[in-house]
């Protein structure tokens, strides 16, 4: 125990007393493990009254974390009041409350010894102060270590089995699910979101544009709020969540364990046939699901110039001889299988965007050309409509239907966390149909006139001379959907984005 070196006089020891549980069962009740282990803190600190020991009234409690790190609020509010000189003695009930690591455990003795502060344990009697106490202090340690890593292994090999057996053992929630009685139950909303997800990005062939996609219609990735009340995820999709969300076997009604894959008991909300083609196309996209790199060389028609006779993208290559820089554009197919694959392989950069740019302006002098251009876009437009109008159409149903479970609820007086749970999915289904009515209109909007294609196009060749390379690239991304060239016939085709046309009059507006 701890005595004062004056005999005429005791000195005053102000002890703190720690307290921690790993979990958060029981901690509800009015007199849970923590009081308990104060109470006997508080016990031992009293039977040394004679010494001068005197309980501090701050609390350090750590209620649900683990021994396994520091990082705890109640343990950085404790180190930090030994760093300002407050205590000269912990008070824990057993030495593993304080740590189950060793390795920490030693640190913190570190600071103890060096800032003068005296460990004690209730129910384990020994003193820090000597060699004795802190070789035994360290085989109580090892022993607390060892539990906690045996606790580790069985908790691994009880997820593996539940795992095996398709069941859910927890992790980050999941889009398009909710997870109720340790089971995975489907959200319709969301599970009709994500198989739209799936087929964006077949439709876009792209990570980065398909994430794109997602947040201008505003989706965010999975929200959820932990038991202690933060609130996680909603956050913008980027590549890395994408293709996480893209290749989650949970989608068909599998649960993954490391490298295994087994039958889950839960609902799929992708069918198997949607899922392996994105694989298909993940794997020969590569892992950045065909990004676009730096565009370097000012290629004007990267991303959009096509090989018509092998239906494959042309990819903007370039060489150098006798110091002079040929660019040049390739077939995706002849550069992978050898040129003599293709009928047309390649053709010189500078031709083809001569080529392209000089059709765009000679555009605005061909009405049969521009009502064209005009009946493209709309039917673009109308597949888009179509697609929001359906999407607006199953919300108003799941809005239908959740009020009727809400109606029928207050009837039968059911239980108050479904009706929670209920209102809950009624205010997102609300938001989202609110996003889609704007989306809606703005499409609808932006849709351009025959007289509005004739005057932009008009007005290109001014513009073109006006604009720095990579605004040229910019535009020309954002008024082209598709150019298919035909080395065979010596034709190019050039397909217009839908609302590509008004694009290029704001960027009009934008330089007047």
């Amino acid at each position: 125990m701890i005595r004062s070196t004056d005999s005429s006089k005791v000195k005053t020891v102000r002890c703190a007393i720690y307290t921690r549980k790993s979990t958060e069962d029981g901690l509800e009740q009015e007199f849970n493990s923590l009081d308990a282990q104060r109470d006997a803190g508080e016990a031992l600190i009293a039977s040394q009254i004679g010494e001068g020991w005197e309980c501090l009234p701050t609390k350090y409690d750590d209620g649900g974390y683990t021994g396994g790190n520091l990082d705890r609020p109640a343990m950085q509010r404790l180190m930090a009041d030994i760093d300002a000189g407050k205590i000269d003695c912990v008070v824990v009930y057993k030495v593993d409350r304080l740590s189950r690591s060793l390795m920490d455990f030693s640190r913190v003795m570190e600071k103890f010894d060096a800032r003068g502060v005296a460990f004690v344990s209730v129910t384990q009697q020994f003193n820090t102060a000597s060699s004795m106490g802190r070789l035994i202090l360290n085989v109580l340690l090892s022993f607390a270590q060892f539990e906690r890593e045996m606790i580790s292994e069985r908790t691994r090999d009880k997820i593996a089995a539940a795992r095996r057996r398709g069941k859910w053992s927890g992790g980050m929630p999941l889009l398009g699910y909710n997870v109720i009685d340790t089971k995975l139950v489907v959200i319709p909303e969301e599970a009709e979101r994500v198989r739209q997800i799936f087929g964006l990005y077949l439709q876009h062939d792209s990570l980065l544009d398909t994430a794109n996609e997602l947040n201008d219609r505003g989706w965010r990735t999975k929200q959820w709020t932990t038991k202690k009340g933060a609130r996680r995820g909603g956050k913008l999709f980027d590549k890395t969540n994408l293709h996480t969300l893209l290749t989650n076997p949970t989608y068909i009604g599998k649960i993954r364990y490391r490298e295994e894959v087994h039958n889950g008991e839960h609902q799929a909300i992708v069918d198997d046939a949607l899922f392996n083609t994105v694989q298909k196309r993940l794997r020969k996209n590569g892992r950045g699901g065909h990004e676009k790199a730096r565009n370097q060389h000012g290629a004007l028609l990267r991303g959009v110039l096509r090989c018509k006779s092998c239906d494959r993208s042309m990819i903007h290559n370039s060489s150098t001889k006798r110091n002079r820089r040929y660019r040049y554009y390739v077939c995706g197919g002849a550069q992978k299988r050898g040129h003599a694959t293709c009928p047309a392989p390649s053709i010189p950069a500078d031709q083809i965007e001569t080529f392209v740019i000089g059709e765009i302006k000679a555009i605005a002098t061909d009405q049969d050309l521009i009502a064209d251009i005009y009946e493209q876009s709309q039917a673009k437009v109308k597949v888009k409509l179509d697609e929001l109008v359906r999407e607006r159409d199953s919300q108003i149903e799941f809005l239908r239907s959740y009020h009727g479970q809400v109606n029928h609820l207050a009837v039968t007086n059911g239980p108050m966390e479904l009706v929670a749970d209920l209102q809950t999915r009624i205010t997102t289904a609300e938001r989202r149909l609110n996003e889609l009515e704007e989306q809606i209109y703005a499409l609808e909007s932006k849709s351009p006139k025959q007289v509005d294609i004739a005057d932009s196009l008009g007005r290109f060749d001014e513009l073109w001379s006006t604009m720095k390379p990579l605004a040229r690239n910019e535009l020309i991304e954002a008024l082209v959907d598709r150019i298919d060239f035909d080395g065979v016939a010596g034709t190019v085709d050039i397909h217009f984005h839908p609302t590509g046309i008004t694009t290029l009059g704001q960027q009009q507006d934008t330089n007047a």
